[in-house]
């Protein structure tokens, strides 16, 4: 996909998003000048969008304290929100080269997140990105919880050309996973990564399943795993909070990866898990195609976020 049609896709994914808030913000900012009773206005609208209440209160307060024009219009102040959110954004954007990083042996992704996520198909589109970039990439199915996740993982692995160390249903994630460090490590492979189970039902269990694994892979890698991988649904705006501050609670989350931002009128998440989280976001989903999971880049989706123009992202933020 070239870059004119990604962008396509994004400001098509986020246009739920970007169309109320271009509309909410109009109707603010039409003959109207910028004062508290405006700003409070534009605080109500942005936490609307699933800014979240902090982070709407403090790009409310930086518009407040900008020199605009006396007719300044809702084009204007939306093009001042865009400028703010790239600086609150770009510190977390990260390539995703940066999780195929050249060293010394096999480098080995952990995937977590909540079943409905679409956790299990980002791996495979990841494994398609990899793929692509030459790497060579095996996958291991330790989401044995459900017998759909193995199966879906292996219909990835087929379509995309990779081998998945896979046993049945019910067996012990930790053995899945060890087995799959150990082949793929035989095999020579450049990156393992291990799908895991997204029960929330009982945290103490899911607790002691991550934990298991994360020892038992350390066996075989001592360094392992080297980045954990927390796959969001944009759909559940705010509750991608709540799933964040669980997932750290278990696991070193390392970076995210946020999904389903066509279906979503709440795109503005992205925005409040950068600016209180701060974990780096490696990429987004804005639809089901393989090639619909690209690497997140901050001007790009602030600006697509305000459904303003911008400029073609850099090739090299892949």
């Amino acid at each position: 996909m070239n870059e004119s049609s990604w962008l396509s896709r994004l400001r098509s994914g986020l246009s739920r998003s970007s169309v109320r808030l271009s509309s909410d913000i109009g109707a603010i900012f039409t003959s109207r000048k910028i004062d508290s009773d405006t700003l409070a206005e534009l605080e109500d609208v942005l936490i609307m969008a699933d800014l979240g209440v902090g982070t709407s209160a403090q790009l409310a307060s930086k518009i407040g304290a900008r020199k605009f024009p006396g007719d300044a219009d809702g084009v204007t102040v939306r093009a001042a929100l865009a400028e703010e959110i790239v600086t609150i954004i770009a510190p977390v954007a990260r390539p995703l080269s940066d999780l195929a990083a050249t060293q010394s042996g096999m480098r080995v992704l952990l995937v977590a997140g909540v079943n409905g996520t679409g956790k299990t198909t980002t791996i495979g589109k990841l494994a398609a990105r990899f793929t692509e970039a030459g790497q060579s990439v095996t996958l291991a199915a330790a989401d044995t919880f459900r017998a759909a996740a193995i199966d879906q993982l292996k219909l990835w692995g087929e379509r995309v050309g990779v081998p998945v160390i896979a046993q049945e249903q019910g067996d012990d994630p930790a053995a899945v996973a060890f087995n799959a460090m150990e082949q793929a490590r035989a095999d020579g492979s450049d990156l393992l990564l291990i799908d895991t189970a997204g029960r929330l039902q009982n945290k103490a269990d899911l607790m002691a399943e991550l934990g298991k694994i994360i020892r038992v892979i350390r066996k075989v890698d001592p360094t392992a795993p080297h980045d954990v991988l927390l796959v969001l649904d944009a759909t559940t705006g705010q509750n991608a909070h709540s799933q964040v501050e669980t997932f750290r609670d278990l696991v070193e989350v390392s970076g995210l990866v946020v999904t389903k931002l066509d279906g979503s009128a709440r795109g503005g998440v992205i925005v409040g898990l950068a600016d209180r989280f701060i974990i780096p976001i490696y990429a987004i989903g804005v639809g089901e195609g393989i090639n619909d999971l690209r690497p997140f880049e901050a001007e790009a989706f602030a600006y697509n976020l305000l459904d303003l123009n911008t400029a073609p992202a850099s090739e090299t933020s892949e």
